[in-house]
């Protein structure tokens, strides 16, 4: 996110209104991650900087307007309930919102948003597990997406705490304490910084149990980042590199698609006994709002799930693509009259292939889209795994839907980007064949 530095009290206006038509819904955010107490400011800058806060909470609060309308999304069994981060209504918060509900499991639940329920997941572990530990840059405050905001108040300096702006030392320092008994909580501010760290992952984490004959270990260590696209976040704050790390044995990769999804998740993989790579969509941080479990409880990893049951096509996909999908499906229900059955893998490493090679031999047809470039990604190796298994049933190609093969693009995103259309004609090349 942008720091925003000035000592000028009379260019906020201005400011604010160039800011509104980048994104409004992160622009608190991008404020906010100025004010690092490792970072010397003047008093001036200080004063300027929380004047230009209080101007842009106010008016944010005030104007409750919307550009376009929120996408809405119908059909048998959604996924998760959600609003563009760009299209959003900004409204305070009401007494409704803090309100209690039950789920079907007969537990207590509250409207949480997705960083909302991963600081909650944190929280919890941090609160069950005295040997926990919280660490990455600016994490001490917050966060540049405030996951992790309130915890280092509540849960003490000593655990949760800021690292040097340094991947390879984030991720060399949490191999170390998890090597020493500790539960490390890593955080990699975006998914596109954790390269400089891929060594000290690849060849220290995934390999520490295998090579010494399970005589030692760094179970207790998981990776946070955030990944995928934003809006506006170009060739360094888009990427998602799930792939690279699907093909390092050793290791787990988890991507949630909802804040249900999120909690559970997430404590299941800082309480698996190997290291996990947990990749969390920043498109959904705020606009995915669902009633989450307050109490404590996980998600079993490994374990792909039929959220939407169909008949003609097989569809896969995970993290916020899923949303995308949906909308897809339902453009296909609208015009080609046919029935779509959607899953969501969740765990990436390892698959769960069993569930979608059954689906295919009920539907025949199989569609796998994400967003990171088709060469090399995990869309691949699950259509391999399929036709190795299912070929016979198969009643035409399979289909990719995927990012292009170049860096993530900022004038070109919108084109760039697996959108519901094309995800659409696929889906009908498939019917056609």
């Amino acid at each position: 996110m942008p720091s925003v530095i000035i000592d000028n009290i009379e260019a906020v206006p201005g400011l604010i209104q160039r800011l509104y038509t980048i994104s409004e819904r992160h622009l608190l955010d991008g404020i906010l991650s100025s004010i690092d107490n490792s970072v010397m400011r003047t008093k001036r800058q200080l004063i300027t900087i929380y004047k230009l806060v209080a101007l842009i909470s106010e008016n944010l609060l005030c104007r409750q307007t919307v550009k376009r309308p929120p996408i809405k999304i119908q059909g048998q069994r959604r996924a998760f309930s959600i609003t563009s981060p760009l299209n959003q209504e900004l409204r305070p918060p009401t007494e409704k919102d803090e309100e209690l509900s039950v789920d079907a499991l007969g537990r207590p639940t509250k409207k949480t948003n997705l960083y909302t329920a991963i600081n909650q997941a944190m929280d919890i572990a941090l609160a069950t597990d005295p040997k926990a530990l919280l660490f990455g840059e600016d994490v001490a405050f917050g966060g540049v997406f405030r996951c992790s905001t309130g915890l280092r108040e509540k849960h003490g300096a000593d655990r949760v705490f800021n690292t040097p702006l340094c991947e390879q030392g984030i991720a060399g320092f949490a191999i170390g304490v998890a090597a020493q008994g500790h539960t490390a909580i890593a955080e990699i501010q975006f998914a596109d910084y954790i390269f400089p760290a891929f060594d000290q992952i690849v060849n220290e984490a995934a390999k520490y149990r295998y090579r010494s004959g399970n005589q030692f270990d760094v179970g207790g260590l998981t990776f946070r980042a955030p990944y995928g696209a934003v809006g506006h976040g170009g060739l360094y704050h888009s990427q998602s590199p799930e792939a690279y790390f699907c093909h390092t044995p050793g290791l787990k990769v988890v991507v949630p698609r909802s804040p249900v999804q999120a909690k559970g998740l997430l404590l299941a993989s800082i309480r698996d006994p190997n290291p996990v790579i947990f990749l969390e969509p920043k498109w959904l941080y705020r606009s995915s709002i669902e009633e989450v479990p307050i109490e404590d409880y996980e998600i079993p990893l490994g374990e792909a799930e039929v959220i939407r049951n169909g008949e003609h096509v097989t569809i896969v996909g995970w993290g916020a693509q899923l949303l995308v999908l949906e909308q897809a499906i339902q453009m296909a229900e609208e015009k080609l009259g046919i029935t779509c059955e959607l899953i969501d893998m969740k765990t990436l490493l390892p698959l769960d292939i069993d569930t979608v090679v059954k689906s295919v031999k009920k539907t025949g047809k199989l569609l796998i889209s994400h967003e990171a470039p088709k060469t090399g990604g995990l869309a691949g190796e699950i259509a391999c795994a399929v036709q190795e298994r299912a070929f016979l049933h198969l009643e035409a190609p399979i289909k990719r839907v995927t990012g292009y093969d170049t860096p993530f693009p900022l004038v070109f995103e919108r084109f760039y980007f697996p959108d519901a259309l094309k995800n659409y004609e696929a889906i009908k090349e498939l019917i056609e064949y």
